[in-house]
């Protein structure tokens, strides 16, 4: 928030030496407050507040000095004083505006700030909090207008990113770019390169995209900037980049869960399983209640053998966390259930089958449940619980060539040869066009990379 100060008392009180005098004191704070010095101009105006009750400068100069020192309720009481003085004051209103969103009164902190666009509409500052303070309220097609009008009364980096983030994130994006470009030939940064990388995206204009995450990660290679690069790479299958690029992000940030998720995804999709592995336990380690990684750990986890009892701790501990998130209970079923020695499987099905089956009551809708406990039930010749598995599935997922195939053979088992025909002339017809489960992890990524990139926008 910008604020505003005044720098003298009036005219009006500065008639004898006593009250030059006070000018001088007053004087003598404010440049104690624009050195920074705030504990000396607090003490000095603290002392001149008895002597001069009514004076508007003095109430709202200690108001700034108190927002200085982090001392808000003190602050509001003093800015809220200086505009009952002076209630026509666009000024003022914006300081105590400014308070009120620091103390998180944002109806009051809203109301003022209209007041003083009623009083000096061409203020920036009036304009530009007001904006603010919509787009941190996630108002961002109310912010637009107010961070516009600011940035054509007094044109700045700051407001100018501001309002091209707020444009990009109500889907305008040719204003988005413009402004975008306009602000990178008057400041080249990372953060407007990354920016464009996000319109660009939007527009799938995808080759201007990934050139200007690179060029934002090259510039600053900070955290977000190395995601949206390894990101991008990641959803145009450019996987080797993006192996390259996660592993130099995650040296530098080893404290970054997306980053090694990002780095596990890029991984798996190069079939490098025991790597994808690592990556993902690390990531589901620095942050164990992040849904985003255990899908893709699940994955990886079914093609390798590496890390068993680790892995199945990390799918315990998930579960535990979240005892009502049905993936949860699905993936701790599925990784005990392939992680145990075939000595001792016998003991774990019971587990197993519970935990599927508590997944499938957490959610009725989820087909891969519904499929492994069929599975389940396969393997231990219980073939009509498991074609009942089956339906369940398929009547869920009707596009499941394996769950055709199983319930063909589960058909054999029991003797219903046309019933088990029907179901491998699907499985036949399926199999032959089927992509789905690249195509779920497909939208896997897209999700992930999506949702984390809009994240830190909404947070910028």
């Amino acid at each position: 928030m910008v604020l505003v100060c005044s720098v003298a008392i009036s005219a009006a009180e500065a008639n004898s030496g006593s009250d030059q005098e006070l000018n001088r004191e007053f004087q003598s704070a404010v440049s104690h407050y624009n050195a920074g010095r705030f504990d000396e101009a607090a003490s000095e105006l603290e002392a001149l507040l008895p002597r001069t009750p009514k004076s508007f400068e003095v109430h709202e100069l200690l108001g700034l000095v108190y927002s200085e020192q982090r001392k808000e309720a003190q602050a509001l009481e003093q800015l809220q004083v200086a505009v009952n003085l002076k209630p026509d004051s666009a000024a003022a209103r914006t300081n105590l505006a400014a308070s009120l969103v620091r103390a998180g009164k944002l109806p009051l902190a809203e109301e003022q700030f209209h007041k003083a666009i009623v009083l000096e509409p061409r203020s920036y500052e009036a304009n530009h909090n007001l904006g603010e303070l919509y787009a941190q309220s996630g108002r961002l097609k109310e912010a637009v207008p107010y961070l516009k009008n600011a940035q054509a009364l007094q044109p700045s980096y700051d407001n100018g990113y501001n309002l091209a983030l707020a444009y990009f994130l109500v889907e305008e994006l040719v204003p988005a770019s413009d402004l975008a470009h306009a602000l990178l030939r008057e400041k080249n940064t990372g953060e407007l390169h990354n920016l464009l990388g996000q319109i660009d995206e939007k527009r799938e204009q995808f080759v201007d995209a990934a050139n200007e995450f690179a060029a934002a990660a090259q510039m600053d290679p900070n955290e977000d900037n190395l995601f949206s690069w390894g990101g991008e790479m990641l959803l145009h299958r450019a996987y080797e980049p993006a192996i390259d690029i996660f592993e130099q992000a995650t040296a530098r940030y080893p404290k970054s869960s997306r980053l090694f998720i990002g780095l596990g995804m890029a991984l798996y999709s190069r079939a490098r399983y025991d790597e994808a592995v690592k990556a993902l336990l690390t990531a589901a380690d620095l942050k164990p209640d992040d849904a985003r990684c255990y899908f893709f750990l699940s994955k990886a986890f079914a093609n390798t053998p590496i890390q068993t009892e680790d892995v199945i701790a990390r799918f315990k501990r998930y579960a535990e966390l979240e005892p009502n998130n049905a993936n949860a209970a699905y993936f701790y079923a599925t990784a005990l259930w392939k992680g145990e020695r075939a000595e001792d499987l016998e003991k774990i099905l019971p587990q197993v089958e519970n935990l599927l089956q508590r997944a499938i009551a957490l959610d009725p809708k989820m087909a891969d449940a519904h499929m492994q406990l069929a599975s389940l039930y396969s393997g231990q010749k219980e073939y009509a619980r498991s074609i009942a598995e089956y339906q369940s599935a398929l009547k869920l997922n009707p596009d499941l060539p394996d769950a055709h195939y199983r319930l063909g053979q589960a058909y054999i088992h029991t003797g219903q040869k046309d019933r088990a025909q029907a179901e491998l002339e699907i499985y036949q017809k399926q199999r032959a066009r089927h992509l789905a489960e690249a195509d779920r992890e497909r939208a896997e990524v897209k999700q992930f990379v999506y949702s984390a990139k809009s994240a830190a926008a909404q947070k910028q």
